[in-house]
């Protein structure tokens, strides 16, 4: 979960760049904590998601690999 959370706070830093080349911008205002830590909470469950994923297809082909019996 803490690699989740880092990923995701270096997401923000990923997007918000994107977004000032797109549109000229000097700086991005995000109106404060609360919506800060909102997009970092999507950002957090997007890469807990994916790593989630990441981590269950992994162990299914080392299982598989391994000549275990997975019963799903």
């Amino acid at each position: 979960m803490a690699v989740a959370g880092v990923l995701g706070f270096v997401l923000i830093f990923i997007e918000s760049m994107i977004v000032m080349k797109i549109k000229g911008y000097h700086g991005i205002e995000f109106g404060g904590l609360a919506p800060f830590i909102n997009v970092w909470a999507m950002n957090f469950f997007v890469v807990f998601a994916i790593l989630t994923q990441i981590t269950n297809w992994y162990q299914d082909r080392v299982g598989f690999e391994s000549g275990e019996d997975n019963i799903y």
